[in-house]
């Protein structure tokens, strides 16, 4: 199996109905399958240590505070 590829599967998370549009269409900018459900879930499905990375990324720039993104994009600027 490719070092870079997981087993694929899918995982229904819980998100906000306001925002759960907002992130499937930018997980399938991202290339990402997402489909979202009338029972207020997202389903994903996660192909890769990539995807996964990026719905993290997505949903932190959801769920994250301002301060929180700050910190984080300081930390990353001042890495070597």
């Amino acid at each position: 199996m490719d070092q870079h590829r997981l087993p694929s599967f899918s995982h229904a998370l819980q998100i906000a109905r306001s925002d759960r549009w907002q992130v499937c269409h930018r997980l399938t900018e991202l290339g990402i399958t997402a489909d979202c459900s009338d029972n207020g879930s997202l389903k994903v499905k996660i192909r890769s240590p990539i995807d996964l990375l990026q719905v993290h990324s997505v949903l932190q720039q959801l769920t994250a505070s301002r301060q929180q993104l700050v910190e984080r994009l300081e930390r990353c600027w001042h890495r070597p």
